[in-house]
């Protein structure tokens, strides 16, 4: 079984830690533009081995995609991280350019692989991924709900005073500030969140939420890569261990929720064949209204990504 991440940067570093770490693959291949970079953290990973104590390989490679042929899972990170100022779609015309030339490269070496996009601007990203991949929406799809929620989770736990691990929720829609937050499928150990928290306290939770990644930006000067290269994982450990965990993923929505062509974060089952089914929710009138804004917003950016793509180059 082989991994390859795509992105040595902070968090595909972190992603091919956890996917070694936990044993999730037997080869993990780390993949960058930059000379050395790759190798190093590959090397500097296979020496905790020891001390942890795990088998997973890792390998690290400089812009040499014929070394990760056969792989059977692809996480593609690659791109520029946001810096104080920057929205997500300030990144596009730099990051489209980057995601094509991977996923043409990913294809070409590993045509059967399932690939996941972490790259930002989220949502537009998996849209180019897709586009260029040309494989089943199941095959290419995008991490970000397991991020968004686990962010919610987490802000959750602390004010409640309970751990995380007993926090189950969903959330749908864009990647970040036009995310849909959905409380009445919030649970904690399987007690309604609203009987436990009040409104206004929950409303100022998932606010905190939808701009999470803008506060460790604002923290760090530049985006975070713990939990979302730990996300990443997750979801390539679901599918290498054909888990079928429900989780919220970015993809081509065609026809649920009465949404066609527009990719957005809907739960889905996940497993062996990457997206096993879309679950459509129930939503009342006040999460359609949400998740329309939603549509809208990551549909204008998808747009401009069309025009960037039809203007010739200079």
């Amino acid at each position: 079984m082989k991994v390859t991440v795509v992105g040595a940067g902070n968090v595909g570093a972190t992603c091919a830690d956890v996917l070694a770490t936990r044993e999730i693959a037997n080869e993990v291949v780390l993949v960058d533009i930059k000379e050395g970079i790759a190798e190093g953290k590959a090397l500097d990973i296979w020496q905790k081995a020891p001390i942890i104590g795990y088998d997973s390989r890792t390998v690290g490679v400089t812009n040499d995609y014929a070394r990760t042929a056969g792989s059977e899972v692809v996480v593609i990170t690659s791109g520029l991280p946001r810096k104080p100022g920057m929205s997500r779609d300030d990144l596009i015309a730099t990051n489209a350019g980057i995601v094509k030339s991977v996923t043409e490269q990913v294809v070409a070496h590993s045509p059967n692989a399932i690939i996941i996009v972490v790259s930002n601007p989220l949502d537009v990203m998996t849209y180019q991924a897709h586009l260029t991949a040309k494989l089943p929406r199941e095959k290419v799809f995008g991490m970000a709900g397991i991020l968004d929620t686990a962010r919610y989770r987490a802000f959750l736990a602390e004010a409640l005073n309970v751990s995380p691990k007993d926090i189950q929720a969903v959330l749908m829609g864009g990647h970040g500030d036009t995310m849909v937050p959905l409380p009445r499928y919030t649970t904690v150990g399987g007690i309604p969140v609203t009987e436990l928290i009040g409104k206004a306290e929950l409303d100022a939770i998932v606010q905190r939420t939808a701009v999470g990644g803008g506060e460790l930006v604002k923290l760090m000067g530049t985006s975070a890569w713990y939990a979302p290269g730990a996300a990443a994982a997750q979801m390539v450990e679901a599918i290498v261990r054909d888990q079928r965990r429900v989780f919220p993923v970015c993809l081509e929505l065609q026809g649920e929720y009465g949404i066609n062509g527009v990719y957005l974060g809907a739960p889905v089952i996940l497993g062996k064949n990457g997206v096993e089914r879309v679950i459509e929710l129930q939503l009342n009138d006040e999460e359609k209204a949400m998740l329309e804004t939603s549509r809208g917003h990551v549909k204008e950016v998808m747009d401009a990504l069309d025009k960037l793509s039809a203007t010739p180059a200079a």
